[in-house]
């Protein structure tokens, strides 16, 4: 009882504002009603239904007991262990260039993050040039950050671009509008302020963002989360793109690999797409306890 009243202790403190006073006092009772209940300022959002297809290979959805959906609740279990001894509360997913299957890997792990652990998980369309992470879920165009960007109203307000998606504990925010000028809006005070309330409402933040080529906005990305994740498709990215990608990166916090479509994989009958976690060769990575 001791360890899971530590945990609630520390659940409400990330949830509290510093001047809402200690959590010390709160008796085990208090604390699990306040871990259970929903931040204020997503109560309300719109649902959004989700269509998925089984061609979109959103295996978390369409196939839960596949060998998909289980790598994907292996790369769940993984973060969850590293979160004990690090304070990772949102993550980007990233790739050296297009078509290496990051979009799919974020949203994967933003529903097993969400049906696993129970936790409240906000995606994130964090490429503001080509969005495609709404189109996974069949839910097309909605408004998001653009829309946000563009009204200039107070902090607080991008609440009312979050939508839930039905039946889960996942929250989507879209790229909306897509902008001429996204970097300006990734580096302002104003935008850094904004996800900072976001990390503050959910359990995970997830950050489908831009590959690392030819885009500075993974760069700026990187500044505002707590860690990343790089996908690499076998036989896609040059060896040399992804070792500038990386270079280019202001604060690399590197939590591991997703390995898409790797051969050792292939020789399996299976039909899905398979993921591994792994370290970076040569990065220890976080050190983790049990």
């Amino acid at each position: 009882m001791s360890r899971l009243y530590e945990t609630l202790r520390r659940i409400e403190s990330q949830h509290r504002r510093d001047d809402a006073g200690p959590v010390d006092s709160l008796p085990p009772v208090e604390l699990v009603s306040r871990a259970m209940t929903t931040p204020r300022e997503i109560e309300g959002c719109p649902t959004a239904r989700i269509d998925v297809s089984p061609k979109t290979r959103l295996v978390s959805f369409t196939d839960p007991a596949g060998l998909g959906a289980e790598k994907f609740r292996a790369l769940v279990t993984r973060l969850e262990h590293q979160r004990r001894s690090l304070e990772c509360r949102s993550l980007q997913v990233i790739s050296a260039v297009v078509n290496e299957g990051k979009t799919l890997v974020s949203a994967n792990l933003s529903v097993t993050l969400a049906n696993h652990t129970g936790a409240r998980v906000l995606v994130v369309e964090g490429d503001l040039h080509r969005p495609s992470l709404a189109s996974l879920f069949g839910l097309g165009a909605r408004p998001g950050i653009g829309q946000w960007w563009s009204s200039r109203e107070e902090k607080g307000k991008i609440s009312q671009y979050l939508h839930r998606l039905e039946n889960t504990s996942l929250w989507l925010l879209a790229a909306g509008s897509v902008s001429d000028r996204p970097s300006q809006i990734l580096q302002s005070a104003r935008f850094a302020e904004m996800f900072g309330h976001l990390v503050n409402w959910f359990d995970w933040v997830v950050v489908d963002s831009t590959p690392m080529s030819p885009m500075i906005d993974a760069s700026l990305w990187s500044r505002l989360v707590d860690g990343m994740l790089l996908v690499i498709r076998e036989n896609v990215a040059p060896v040399r793109l992804l070792k500038k990608g990386l270079e280019a990166l202001d604060d690399p916090k590197l939590l591991g690999i997703v390995l898409n479509e790797a051969s050792d994989f292939d020789a399996t009958n299976y039909a899905d797409q398979y993921y591994a976690l792994s370290r970076p060769e040569g990065h220890e990575g976080p050190k983790t306890s049990d």
